[in-house]
């Protein structure tokens, strides 16, 4: 409308006036309901050109959008297994920091895990102990047997002598006994070192892997044991929070809240422009934003980021071929936009509807190109100047908007 009646003062006023002072013509008389169709029709039609060729540009050159937000990050109150709730430190609205506890599960049976492991350690610790006794015990059987090889070794070496001089104090049959006797001490002899060789091998290879084995079980119930208090992750306000000892959590099925991050991306706002604006969105423009949450004040801001990909055309691998004809709806250009001006968004909550313009600068062209031609100079003048016209219709909307949504929304 507004657009309409600029471009009326151009077109349709002055027809109107040759109409009237240069041939006389007058309302009610030459110019009637029936006949100012054929009386105007130079201007009603120079008006309705013009009005879609301003609409078009200042639609193109200084895009607008209803759908800009500023999007906040919330993580669900979950513990890593389901239980029983067994205490609650908070209550539902508390501002929280990162680590503190929030609610505790019932941990008898991770407790009882968790001594069991402690008691598996403590038990393959004496065994060391144990162990270390059995290696002195078969080094003592080592000398013994040590011992009773050399005295049995020394007797046959003596009957055996005399035997070999002849002499009538011993018998073949007794240095063969003695030889019994030797060999004898010598599988006894082996025997003891191969049971030192066992308890050393059980001292320097199975403990340790039984203790390694037993401490890991432990270190895995006191994680299981630590997993039963739930702390916050991160810096937030609980909101949807009503636990009570008693409830059951499920990590899958029933969470037991939501954490909304303290932190919301410095006041940048998100905003879906339209795929035909894209050649002339870029980083670095200048835009304005109004938003139901702050009505009647538009806050200066500039674009951030230019995402350069479409939404609309993301998929997921399955089953079934994507049908192009299933993606109806052609998807918006996603731009970020930061506040010109520190603290320019701090009173407008996170989540707010609003109404964001951006407005296509030629300054430096117009200013910094020597071969600009007359054409193109006029053509950029013109663009920048019907900016104004589109910061203005921002500013009837912002006064609009708090009688659009209290009285004429019907609700």
């Amino acid at each position: 409308m507004f657009e309409l009646m600029f471009c009326g003062l151009f077109t349709v006023l002055p027809d109107y006036l040759y109409r009237r002072f240069a041939q006389g013509k007058r309302f009610g008389r030459e110019l009637t309901l029936f006949s100012v169709w054929y009386e105007l029709r130079y201007g009603l039609t120079g008006c309705l050109m013009l009005t879609i060729t301003l609409i078009t540009i200042v639609f193109y050159y200084h895009p607008s959008t209803t759908d800009a937000t500023s999007f906040f990050r919330t993580v669900s109150i979950l513990p890593e297994k389901p239980g029983r709730v067994k205490e609650v430190m908070v209550v539902n609205g508390e501002r929280v920091e990162a680590g503190d506890v929030l609610f505790a599960l019932d941990d008898s049976a991770q407790r009882a895990a968790v001594l069991t492991a402690e008691s598996k350690v403590k038990e393959i610790e004496v065994a060391f102990v144990t162990a270390d006794a059995e290696l002195a015990a078969a080094e003592s059987l080592i000398n013994q047997a040590k011992a009773a090889l050399n005295q049995a070794q020394e007797e046959f070496d003596v009957r055996n002598k005399l035997l070999t001089e002849g002499s009538p104090a011993t018998s073949e049959r007794e240095v063969e006994r003695l030889q019994n006797v030797v060999d004898e001490r010598i599988a006894g002899l082996d025997s003891a070192e191969a049971q030192k060789q066992a308890v050393e091998a059980k001292i320097n290879e199975q403990l340790p892997a039984q203790l390694a084995s037993a401490e890991a079980s432990l270190a895995q119930a006191e994680v299981e044991l630590e997993k039963t208090v739930v702390s916050a992750a991160i810096t937030g306000d609980i909101q949807q929070f009503g636990l009570q000892p008693g409830d059951v959590v499920n990590p899958l099925l029933r969470p037991a809240g939501v954490l909304v991050a303290a932190e919301v991306m410095d006041g940048e706002f998100q905003a879906g422009f339209k795929q035909v604006n894209k050649p002339v969105i870029k980083v670095g423009m200048i835009g304005e934003i109004t938003c139901a949450s702050l009505p009647m004040k538009i806050v200066p801001m500039q674009v951030s980021y230019v995402q350069e990909y479409v939404a609309a055309g993301q998929f997921r691998p399955s089953d079934q071929l994507v049908d192009i004809q299933d993606r109806a709806r052609p998807g918006t250009i996603a731009i970020r936009m930061s506040p010109l001006f520190e603290g320019g968004t701090d009173q407008i909550p996170p989540g707010s509807k609003c109404i964001a313009n951006l407005y296509t600068n030629n300054h430096d062209v117009l200013h910094g190109d020597e071969d600009l031609s007359v054409g193109r100079w006029l053509f950029l003048h013109m663009v920048d100047t019907v900016g104004l016209l589109h910061a203005l219709i921002l500013r009837i909307q912002a006064m609009l908007l708090p009688v659009q949504t209290l009285v004429l929304s019907g609700h």
